[in-house]
Parts: structure tokens; sequence; C-alpha cells
């Protein structure tokens, strides 16, 4: 409310300003045609600088505030990749037993064209994120989980992942595994229903992690040669990876 009065303040300021001016210029010089000419043409004027203003500059400035927070949050999703997601998700895939059928798919190169990403996206749609719970050792992956909780939390409460509607659920399913975890002392003698349980949570978790694992790539190669270079060597699909350049 003290916004709106101060601006229509400030419009009423600009008005009587404006309409001083004018007084004082007829006082001066006498000839009110002169200033209804200049005036008229001013206010002619106006739609092309309302044009030029709100739907050409704004647009651009609109643009890169857009390239500057999704820039930010390319970072964001570099960090969780290095920090921790490139980690689990090897753990993940490696439990996975039809994974297989996909690996070869997920080996990027540098030779991949933006089409190839996006081929590759399209067949991951219909691919059955199957995850064996039976071969997870989730006393290891609670322990991983824990120590990673706080990072998984600053994560989540940076406003920058809320312009990324599939990475934020990527975090939050990640982070509700997390709590399913803490919350379980011992995780060597749970009932069938609850393994049960936590094999739909890791099988979420595992779905989206190689969805957003997909599009970093992608993300990298077309920007930082140098840091795509890396995540190829780390590729967690990849058998045969290795940081070495050799």
């Amino acid at each position: 409310m003290k916004h709106s009065r101060w601006q229509i303040l400030l419009g009423l300021l600009l008005v009587a300003m404006s309409a001083l001016f004018y007084s004082l210029h007829y006082v001066i010089f006498k000839d009110s045609h002169h200033i209804f000419i200049y005036l008229l043409g001013d206010i002619a004027f106006v739609p092309i600088e309302v044009l030029l203003v709100t739907m050409i500059i704004h647009k651009l400035l609109e643009e890169r505030e857009r390239k500057s927070k999704m820039e930010k949050l390319n970072m964001v999703i570099e960090t969780f990749f290095s920090a921790a997601g490139t980690e689990v998700l090897a753990h993940l895939s490696d439990c996975d037993p039809k994974l297989d059928n996909i690996r070869q798919d997920l080996i990027v190169t540098g030779k991949w064209t933006d089409n190839e990403f996006n081929n590759i996206r399209k067949r991951l749609r219909v691919y059955d994120y199957t995850v064996n719970i039976s071969k997870i050792d989730l006393k290891e992956l609670r322990s991983y989980m824990i120590d990673k909780r706080e990072f998984f939390l600053r994560l989540l409460e940076n406003p920058a992942i809320l312009e990324h509607e599939s990475f934020t659920e990527l975090l939050r399913a990640i982070f509700h595994l997390t709590e399913e975890l803490i919350n379980r002392d011992d995780t060597s003698s749970l009932p069938d229903t609850d393994y049960e349980h936590l094999g739909g949570d890791i099988h979420r978790v595992y779905g989206l992690l190689v969805k957003e694992w997909l599009e970093y790539m992608k993300y990298l190669k077309n920007n930082y040669p140098y840091l795509f270079s890396l995540a190829m060597r780390t590729n967690p699909f990849d058998r045969t990876a290795s940081p070495i350049v050799r």
C-alpha cells in the first residue's frame, strides 16, 4: 500500500512539474501554438516508446535474466552430480537387472548431437527402471545418505532450483529416501512389506536420476567441453570408464 502511494505521489509530482514548465514556456515566449505542436508530437511518440521499452527492451532484459538464472541453476546441478549424484547413480544402476538393455545407449561420446540426446531421451521414457533391492547394501546406502543429508537440504533450500521442476522433483525424491533410511536404525531385518516400500522409493530416485544425468551431460557437452571430458571418463554406465586420460 505504501509502495503504491509513493508511486501515485511521484506521478502527480512529475505531471505538476511538466505543467509548470509548459506554463513557464508560455509566460516567456507567449506562443501556445508552438507548445501544442510539440506536445502533440510528444504524445504521438508515447505508443512507440511503450513498444520499445515494454516489448523489446524489457523482453531482452527478461531473456538476459532468464539465462543468468539458468546458468546458476546448471551450476547447482553440476555441483549435485559432482558431489553425490553420479556416485548414487552408479550404485543404483549396478543393481538394475535390465541395465544391459540401455547401457550402450548411455555411453555418451563427444560426437553426440542434440538429436542423439533427444532420441535417447525418448527411448528412456518407456524403460522400466527396476532396481533389485536385495542386491543393495542398505546399511551402506543409509550411511552415505546420512553423510550427504545436509548437502541435499542446502540444495533444496536454494531458490534457483525452483526454475527447474524435474530437478526439484529429483531432489525431493532423494531427500525423501534419505529420511526413510535415517528413520530405520537397523536395515538388515526389515519385513518384506518394508523392503517393497523402500524399493519403490529407490525406483523413483533411480528413474529421475538417469533422466537428469542425461540432460546434465547434454548441457556439459554444449557449454563446457573440459567438464564434459571428465564426465565422460567417469560415466557410471561405462564399465571401462577411468578418470585417467589414455
